[in-house]
Order: C-alpha cells, then structure tokens, then sequence
C-alpha cells in the first residue's frame, strides 16, 4: 500500500504545481483577461487497481492558446507547428464583446476618424485572428514539461511515459 501512496503523492505535487504554474503565466503573460480560462484549469486522479491517471481539463480554447493557431494568410511563428489552423471559417465575432470591453477597446475609431461600432470592432478583431492566427503562449505546455522532468524517474520507467505521450492522455 505504501507504494500506491507514494504514487499517488507523487502525482498529486505534479498537477498542483502545473496548474499552480499555468494559472501564474496566465496572469503574468496577460492572457487572463475575463478570468474564464483561469478558473476552468482543473486535475483530477483516477486509481484502479495498480492503475493511476492525472486528467487535466481547461476551457477548450485553452488548446488553442497554448500551441497557438495557424492564420489562413499568415502565421505567428511561435504557432507555426501548431496542429490547429483556420482554413475557411472565421471565429465568431461575438467571442470577442467581452474581451474587447475589458481591454478597453470601445470607442475606437478607423483611419477616418469615425467611431467604430462594438459589432464592427467584433468583426475587425475575428477577421484579423482567422487571418493572422493566435500566437502559442505556452501557457500550459511549458509548467507541464518542466514537472514531466521532476518526476521520479522509478515513476516514470514504471509507467513507460514520454512526456509527449503522458500529455496526450492527461489533456481533456
């Protein structure tokens, strides 16, 4: 019984410090800008006989913010090895009210001095992401492989766990 403790410790101090750690890059990196992502970053453990598994779960646009997004014209290049890419459909422009509220956004005007409408500045910014993509933050990724490192290498030969292989069952 001692062992399935010991794992089990192991694995707690692994996802408390990788969401304790996305959460601070988060903050630190801007990127929590209604809190709804920040809020959504959970773990659960799941034991079953000799079994172990740590799922993380996050609001599904955390995916996209972590390995970014390719741009159907361009693509940031921190984004350029991301599996996702926009290709005929833009986000929805109605994604953005809220984020454009928060960074202060309203009461824009365009190069002829005009006022922007909220709608049109919803539009502007979903058309300017479908073209250009979201920029990888690596929020997530980078506290992940960090504590993938610090496991006890017993743990990890013990489960034959690659990082990349131990973060494809772990993310949901």
């Amino acid at each position: 019984m001692a062992r399935e403790q010991l794992v089990s410790a192991v694995l707690i101090k692994f996802a408390k410090y990788v969401i304790q750690q996305a959460r601070t890059n988060l903050s630190r990196k801007k990127q929590n800008v209604t809190g709804d992502l920040y809020k959504s970053l959970s773990y659960n453990i799941y034991y079953d006989k000799n079994k172990f598994s740590v799922v993380f779960k996050m609001d599904e646009y955390g995916l996209y913010q972590d390995a970014g997004v390719r741009g159907a014209k361009s693509t940031y290049q921190s984004a350029a090895g991301s599996p996702y890419k926009y290709t005929n459909k833009m986000p929805p422009s109605s994604a953005f009210s809220q984020w454009a509220v928060k960074k202060g956004l309203q009461g824009t005007r365009n190069k002829k001095g005009q006022f922007v409408s909220r709608k049109g500045l919803q539009y502007a910014l979903a058309r300017s992401i479908y073209e250009k993509g979201i920029p990888a933050t690596k929020f997530f990724s980078t506290p992940f492989g960090i504590a993938f490192k610090r496991l006890p290498p017993d743990v990890v030969n013990a489960f034959k766990l690659t990082e990349e292989d131990f973060k494809a069952f772990t993310i949901r």
